[in-house]
């Protein structure tokens, strides 16, 4: 990341970079540009093969790793399941898992509050997926499973001259093997829920239950691919989140004091989360300042269809571009102080105040479909850890992790049970 920024700095918002022998990649901060590619002119952009490809090998073409008509056909039919007013019947499930997760939290000691958060994260969205019919093994083989597949995919970017050894050696190939098993994991989960006939309002009833517009249902191929859509992108953004959210407070203690009070006013006042949601508007704040900060989609890459051009810049048809998400959100022609943590410059604010230049969760019709989802885990968590704990002032500096998201390191933290 230091890397990029002097690139910018010496060569400009937007900078032409050579890879190689006839190729190429557009770098750019400017939060036109992105808009432009991912709302104005969005039919000519499509992801690159990182996602479409290289991805879906292991997750299977789910909405995260689809394009062009497969992925209209699919974001129509599943919008639905992601609707407020759906997810509102997740939220006592959500809580439930939150509390139990945070009570993982050692005290009176340094800590590392990640594998907190990331058991967390996971378990969210199983329990969502599943109710309570998903046992702790299924959810722990699962989440290595997925784990060890993000992990094998960092090696096959950062190191492609060793694609061969990859193949010969049936690294590749063991990593493809657990990725067949957890999809008989998930289809044995849903033939159960099938047998049993019983409704859960989950986030499994939501997906059996769409219909597309022939009133047919997705095949099961399908489902599983959404399924494993929704671990690996529900999952390590929001604890990467999480954990950059509770450095920060460990770093600006003053909100923790808030962020307590806020909730029992609010707990005084509804028995309701969903209610309970809008009344912590602080909480929210301090994780939509978060993300501005450390935006777990740290970089957006497109590729162009067909030539085009932005701004007089003339990009050729088949152009990699990757949009600095992390400079936009600490420019200075888009922030006051924008270094600085001000959860405060989010109040008084509507969305559209700051959407042309704030993408922690993507922009326009490819918009991270999981987004409402995520901010009420995130809220619910942070709300449940400043109520039931003191986190330690640490000064240190936030030592992060850039690789296919952006991860926090060595997120070592001491906390207090409040009495």
């Amino acid at each position: 990341m230091p890397f990029h920024h002097d690139n910018f700095e010496r060569l400009g918002d937007t900078f032409r970079l050579k890879i190689g022998i006839n190729k190429s990649v557009v770098f750019s901060r400017d939060a036109g540009f992105l808009q432009y590619v991912l709302q104005k002119n969005q039919r000519n952009y499509t992801k690159s093969k990182i996602q479409t490809e290289d991805l879906a090998k292991y997750v299977g073409h789910g909405l995260l790793t689809a394009e062009g008509a497969l992925w209209k056909q699919q974001r129509k039919l599943i919008q639905p399941a992601f609707h407020k007013k759906q997810l509102a019947r997740l939220l006592d499930t959500m809580q439930q898992t939150i509390e139990a997760e945070l009570q993982k939290i050692d005290t009176g000691h340094p800590f590392p509050i990640f594998p907190i958060y990331n058991d967390l994260a996971f378990q969210v969205v199983a329990t969502s997926l599943f109710s309570g019919g998903v046992s702790n093994e299924q959810i722990k083989r699962l989440q290595h499973i997925t784990e060890e597949a993000q992990q094998m995919l960092v090696r096959e970017l950062r190191q492609p001259y060793l694609g061969w050894w990859f193949t010969l050696s049936g690294t590749l190939q063991k990593h493809l093997k657990q990725s067949q098993e957890a999809r008989s994991i998930l289809k044995q989960l849903v033939a159960d829920r099938r047998e049993r006939g019983t409704r859960e309002d989950d986030l499994l009833d939501m997906l059996l239950d769409a219909r597309y517009e022939d009133g047919n249902a997705m095949d099961d191929e399908q489902l599983i691919d959404e399924i494993l859509i929704l671990f690996v992108a529900g999952h390590e953004t929001t604890s990467n989140a999480l954990t950059f959210t509770t450095q920060l407070l460990a770093r600006h203690t003053t909100y923790q004091q808030q962020i307590f009070e806020e909730v029992q006013r609010a707990e005084k006042e509804t028995t309701s989360l969903f209610d309970f949601l809008k009344k912590v508007p602080l909480t929210t704040h301090v994780i939509e300042e978060s993300l501005r900060l450390y935006p777990p989609a740290y970089f957006i890459d497109r590729v162009n269809i067909e030539a085009d051009i932005y701004n007089g810049i003339s990009i050729e048809k088949g152009t990699s571009l990757l949009f600095a998400v992390h400079e936009i959100h600490k420019s200075e022609t888009y922030w006051e102080s924008p270094l600085d943590f001000q959860p405060e410059r989010f109040a008084n604010k509507n969305y559209s105040d700051y959407a042309s230049h704030y993408f922690p969760f993507g922009a326009g019709p490819r918009m991270c479909i999981g987004n409402n989802f995520a901010m009420y885990e995130m809220v619910l968590a942070v709300a449940a850890l400043c109520k039931n704990f003191r986190i330690k002032e640490n000064l240190k500096p936030i030592d992060i992790n850039p690789l296919i998201t952006l991860k926090p390191r060595n997120a070592i933290l001491e906390f207090q049970k409040r009495i």
